[in-house]
């Protein structure tokens, strides 16, 4: 490790490695040097095996907005090898009238969104990084850990351990992408409000018995959201990501059930429009919760991705706003050093959050709400609701806002010049 870099960067995840090779795309020019520190041993072969934490099994909905920053990285010609194009969306209200459907043909476009599994999202963004033209201006510091910050002198003082050994590094900026249970942040002592929803995700792989026609469907319950997403087929199988609300006093039960039962709980919940479900891989569960960081910027420090916000999985969006958030982050980085200007000049950071104030308010309020009202068995609300479905469904203009809103492109992208 080198004693300074411009540029630390806490956490190689999805959001975290998206922002170093938003970064490193400058590198010469500007003459940057960065860290891109992680505390998990990695393996970027094709096997994928001890993965990073955020790239295991789980598929992630990538907005059109994400594919266009994805494009502007240089780095979606080698993922779109690994995607499914979302054509359709089929959003229905269990044991109600209320439907909405959208499609990528009526909005002129070619697809909605893309279905990526996350290890191949972290596979291509790794091998982005080490195959660069400007690899030698990254050091991948892994594993690693950073055991204590400090502000000295206008610097980060950084106190890390890498290869079992004690190193004593400085920084103009320190970029903290190391997700939602951050201990770090707690040791600064930088709050955040939290939200508990008394439910769980429950994730999977599902074989169907036919072909998803690339539908990704949203089907609310009584008990909570249920997600399928299209997958690209394996050895001939049609497959889905599934991603399952549950109650918190549920989750232990649906988890110890066998696969076989498993399926047939998930049949009589979901329905049949999307086949029938023929076999499921590993399961995973985590609780859901909203999480926001209460300081998302200070001197010589950026909070990015779920350290700054988690959201419930209901609208897919969480790391759509997260890599929105760190190429603007980019951008305005790139433009400081072209002034000459500190990277952790508070002024400027504290100008970049409140560019992203209203994109989060507005993602984050639309994900909340969204979970209660299609969480509750009110039978005003659930009238009120469907009827909105439907008046979604029939309408071209709202369909149009509202696939806007979803595709990520109510606001101008920020994308490095």
């Amino acid at each position: 490790m080198k004693q300074h870099y411009d540029i630390v960067i806490m956490g190689a995840g999805m959001v975290g490695s998206s922002f170093a090779v938003a970064m490193l795309d400058r590198a010469k020019s500007l003459d940057l040097s960065i860290a891109l520190i992680e505390p998990n041993a990695l393996q970027t072969d094709s096997s994928l095996e001890n993965q990073q934490a955020s790239f295991d099994s789980r598929a992630t909905a990538l907005s059109y907005g994400s594919a266009i920053i994805y494009q502007q990285l240089s780095v979606w010609d080698e993922l779109q090898r690994h995607v499914q194009a979302i054509a359709k969306i089929h959003v229905s209200d269990k044991g109600h009238f209320g439907v909405a459907r959208l499609s990528a043909e009526q909005e002129n476009l070619a697809a909605l969104g893309y279905v990526v599994e996350n290890k191949w999202l972290g596979d291509v963004l790794y091998r982005h990084l080490a195959e660069s033209e400007q690899a030698k201006k990254l050091d991948f510091c892994c594993p690693a850990s950073v055991e204590k910050i400090e502000r000295v002198d206008g610097l980060m003082h950084l106190q890390v351990k890498y290869r079992q050994t004690e190193y004593q590094v400085t920084t103009q900026l320190v970029v903290m992408a190391d997700g939602g249970r951050s201990k770090l942040r707690e040791k600064l002592g930088i709050s955040y409000s939290e939200t508990h929803y008394q439910q769980h995700a429950l994730v999977a792989n599902l074989a169907v018995d036919r072909a998803h026609q690339n539908i990704a469907y949203e089907r609310f319950t009584d008990t909570g959201p249920i997600a399928l997403l299209p997958l690209l087929t394996r050895q001939r199988q049609h497959r889905c990501g599934l991603i399952w609300t549950i109650p918190e006093q549920e989750i232990e039960q649906v988890l110890g059930l066998s696969d076989r039962q498993f399926l047939a709980r998930l049949q009589q919940r979901f329905g049949y429009r999307a086949g029938r479900f023929i076999d499921v891989g590993a399961r995973v569960s985590y609780p859901l919760k909203l999480q926001t960081a209460q300081e998302q910027v200070r001197a010589g420090l950026v909070i990015v991705g779920n350290a700054a916000h988690t959201l419930h999985p209901i609208a897919g969006q969480g790391f759509n706003l997260a890599l929105r958030g760190v190429v603007e982050l980019a951008q305005q980085l790139v433009a400081s050093a072209q002034q000459a200007q500190s990277f952790g000049d508070y002024n400027m950071l504290y100008d970049y959050q409140q560019s992203r104030l209203a994109d989060q308010r507005t993602t984050i309020g639309f994900s909340d709400k969204s979970m209660r009202l299609f969480s509750t068995s009110n039978p005003i609300i659930a009238l009120g609701r469907d009827a909105g479905l439907q008046f979604l469904d029939i309408c071209p203009a709202a369909k149009t806002v509202f696939s806007r809103s979803a595709m990520g492109l109510t606001s101008p992208m920020s994308l490095l010049d």
